[in-house]
């Protein structure tokens, strides 16, 4: 009988338990949250006019994967390692993990927290204390389960904090999507500075050699007496100027050099040459679509709206402070001053009830946290409403710049042919004594000039390309964005635990 009285009261006390748990998870309501609604777009609904004809046809951007966009395989082994080893990149993993946290501990918040427990307790009390008036040796044990504190969520709060700790986790893999497109964008650049480097220095090389041989052939010719010393200083004069702009490059080049090293975040072997400018020429075009279109496409736009949908649900977690707070207590064990009575029927011990709290006075506490969290919602709003323009300046840039940049290419080549055709004219009248050699030397200072600008123009154009497909959230829907470096950086992580 005993037994059968113990049972009934452990199934009361689960009873209620499981009875408040589903009124907490009725009664969480939201309508203290206001209710979210997507800002206007606060950028013109299509690009420049002057952009149309580039931005028309192509490849949707998004679902391009950089691998699929970028030939080159030295280029993509880069790219690879970059994503392996990157410390931003790192950085942004590790901060999803830590957003990921916060909110399970936020939504742990939501169910009651059940700890296990047990106690032995020996005391001794004095014969003057003692009823019986003699020296007393006692001994206490209980087991027992017990839930500290667990608040009923009748308003909503905890279910709006756990809803902005979820939005923030989304905002950071969100903005971690958007590092990784920006060091994919970043490292190909470098690259192609690195490629224009190259072809810079392979041109500005044989133009040097060219003037030692230039100006071994006027030495002997001033030594036969038949052309002055000052012919001999100016073709010196041209040499210099070329063998300056060589060491120029070659600083350039190992700087960029490092800055590449630095991205990809491991030691990589640059020092040979690397591939062409006109390698890269077959890169694909690509449809820019409305600017309405990056609200779903770029990884940074969608953090902002996560974020602000964040401080939305924060509101309501301050409007819920306004009402009372519900929390319960439980306490469910045995307990007995002897340890072979600890889990006898007699023995059962319990204890529960709930504890409300009002606001009434807190110094305004309340009402300026609730200020706060409006106050940081419309932060949000005008961070994303610019985070939009910014996007949209960005596609609008790259766009124009794409298509004057062609025409820039263009003139450059066709200012290089008249050049090059000015160059020989020049040594042709100098050879037959129609023309002082300075006429030579500023037809040579030119035409360098004009072969180094085309270059600069062309790989300007090839980044271009590269910025375009970055702005436009370039991969964004494919897997290789949104599983970059995750798995790897996970591996490395339970590595470092198991040691």
């Amino acid at each position: 009988m005993e037994r059968m009285n113990t049972r009934c009261y452990l199934n009361r006390v689960f009873t209620a338990f499981v009875a408040l748990f589903l009124v907490a998870s009725m009664g969480g309501c939201s309508f203290l949250k206001p209710l979210y609604k997507r800002p206007e777009l606060p950028v013109s609904g299509h690009y420049p006019s002057n952009t149309g004809e580039i931005a028309a046809t192509g490849l949707e951007a998004t679902a391009t994967g950089w691998r699929d966009y970028f030939i080159d395989k030295k280029l993509c082994f880069l790219i690879e390692q970059a994503l392996k080893n990157n410390r931003d990149l790192r950085i942004a993993v590790y901060r999803v993990e830590e957003a990921r946290a916060q909110y399970g501990i936020r939504r742990a918040d939501q169910f009651p927290t059940i700890n296990a427990g047990a106690d032995w307790v020996r005391q001794q009390t004095p014969k003057d204390l003692s009823l019986s008036g003699k020296r007393q040796i006692s001994n206490q044990y209980e087991v027992n389960l017990n839930s500290v504190a667990w608040e009923v969520d009748f308003w909503g709060r905890v279910r709006n904090l756990k809803d902005a700790a979820l939005e923030n986790y989304l905002a950071t893999d969100a903005a971690r999507q958007a590092v990784a497109i920006s060091l994919i964008a970043n490292v190909a650049d470098s690259y192609l500075r690195l490629c224009e480097f190259d072809e810079r220095i392979i041109l500005t090389m044989k133009t040097i050699e060219t003037r030692e041989e230039g100006l071994r052939i006027f030495k002997r010719r001033f030594e036969e007496g038949s052309i002055s010393r000052l012919d001999v200083e100016e073709v010196e004069t041209l040499l210099k100027e070329a063998q300056a702009l060589g060491a120029q490059l070659q600083q350039e080049r190992a700087i960029e050099v490092n800055f590449l090293i630095f991205l990809i975040g491991s030691p990589v072997d640059l020092g040979s040459s690397q591939g062409s400018l006109s390698d890269f020429d077959a890169l694909p075009a690509l449809r820019a679509g409305l600017p309405s279109e990056l609200l779903n496409n770029r990884p940074d736009i969608m953090a902002a709206e996560h974020q602000l949908v964040a401080a939305n649900a924060n509101i309501g977690a301050a409007r819920a402070a306004f009402f009372p707070r519900v929390t319960l207590t439980g306490d469910v064990g045995t307990a007995s001053a002897q340890f072979a009575g600890l889990f006898a029927p007699e023995s059962l011990a319990w204890m529960y009830g709930p504890t409300i709290s009002m606001p009434i006075f807190d110094a305004g506490r309340t009402r300026n946290n609730l200020n706060l969290a409006e106050a940081r919602s419309n932060v949000a709003v005008a961070q994303y409403e610019r985070t939009i323009q910014a996007a949209f300046r960005e596609v609008a840039d790259a766009l124009s710049s794409q298509k004057w940049l062609i025409e820039q290419v263009r003139i450059q080549q066709e200012t290089l042919a008249v050049q090059l055709e000015r160059s020989r004219l020049a040594k042709l009248r100098y050879d037959r004594g129609k023309a002082a050699f300075l006429e030579v030397l500023d037809a040579e200072r030119n035409k360098l000039s004009t072969e180094q600008k085309l270059l600069q123009a062309r790989r300007a154009l090839l980044s271009s390309r590269v910025n375009l497909y970055a702005t436009l959230g370039g991969g964004s829907q494919t897997n290789a964005i949104r599983q970059a470096a995750i798995e790897d950086l996970m591996e490395n992580l339970n590595q470092r635990k198991g040691k």
